[in-house]
C-alpha cells in the first residue's frame, strides 16, 4: 500500500482523489508541510472517502492528539517524535475510556541496529521506520540503511518511510518488504506535491 504524506492544499487532495494512495497524511508538527486543524478538516471533507487519513504528531499532549484526531475524523494517530511506553499506553487508555477506535502507528528513527530494540514491546499497531538524524523528526527526505531491517519480523503493520522515490521505491519493496510505503519528499518539486512524481510512484509501488 502506498501512504503520500505532508499534503496541505486543494491540488494536493485532487492529486490524492485521482490516483488513489491507501492513504494520506496530515503533519500537525512544526514542519514547512504543518497544517491547522481547521485546514485538515476542510481537505478531508474535499477527500475520496476511501482514502484514510493519518495525523502525524511530534511529543503533543494527548488531549490535543485526542481534539485533533476527533476534529478531523482521522483513521490513524502517528507519533513521530520521542514517545514511550508510558505515553502510549496512557494514550491507549483515554482512548479506550472514551471508546475513540483510531489506529496507533509509531516511527522509529533507525539509526543502527539498537534502534529497533522497542519495537516489538510498543502497543501500536504499525511501527514506521524512517531516518535518524539529529536536526530533526523526519521529512528530511534521506534514506537509511535498509540492510538492517531486511529481516525484520513484526505482528504490525510495517511501514517504510525516508527518502523514497521513484529511483528507489523497487528495491524498498524488494529488501524490506513493507506493508505500506510512505512518500513526501520524493513526490515534490520546489517544496511542492507534483502531480507526474506521485502518478509514477504509485504506478511503481503497485507493480
Amino acid at each position: 500500500m502506498i501512504k503520500v504524506c505532508g499534503l496541505r492544499r486543494k491540488e494536493d487532495i485532487e492529486y490524492a482523489n485521482e490516483l488513489k494512495p491507501d492513504y494520506i497524511g496530515f503533519i500537525f508538527a512544526k514542519s514547512k508541510r504543518q497544517v491547522t486543524k481547521e485546514k485538515a478538516r476542510e481537505l478531508k471533507s474535499l477527500l475520496d472517502s476511501d482514502i484514510k487519513t493519518v495525523g502525524i504528531f511530534v511529543n503533543e499532549d494527548i488531549d490535543c492528539v485526542i481534539d485533533i484526531a476527533n476534529q478531523v475524523n482521522l483513521d490513524v494517530i502517528q507519533l513521530h517524535g520521542d514517545e514511550d511506553k508510558t505515553y502510549i499506553k496512557n494514550l491507549r487508555e483515554y482512548m479506550r475510556k472514551n471508546k475513540i477506535r483510531k489506529e496507533l502507528w509509531k516511527a522509529i528513527r533507525i539509526k543502527n541496529s539498537e534502534s529497533l530494540d522497542e519495537i516489538n514491546i510498543l502497543d501500536v499497531e504499525g511501527i514506521l521506520l524512517d531516518t535518524y538524524s539529529k536536526e530533526a523528526y523526519g521529512g528530511l527526505g534521506e534514506t537509511f540503511n535498509w540492510e538492517l531491517v531486511s529481516d525484520l519480523k513484526l505482528d504490525k503493520k510495517l511501514i517504510l518511510a525516508g527518502g523514497i522515490d521513484e529511483q528507489n521505491i523497487k528495491q524498498a519493496r524488494q529488501l524490506v518488504r513493507p506493508d505500506i510505503i510512505d512518500v513526501s519528499s520524493g513526490i515534490e518539486t520546489n517544496g511542492f506535491k507534483d502531480y507526474q512524481k506521485m502518478k509514477i510512484l504509485i504506478e511503481k509501488g503497485r507493480l
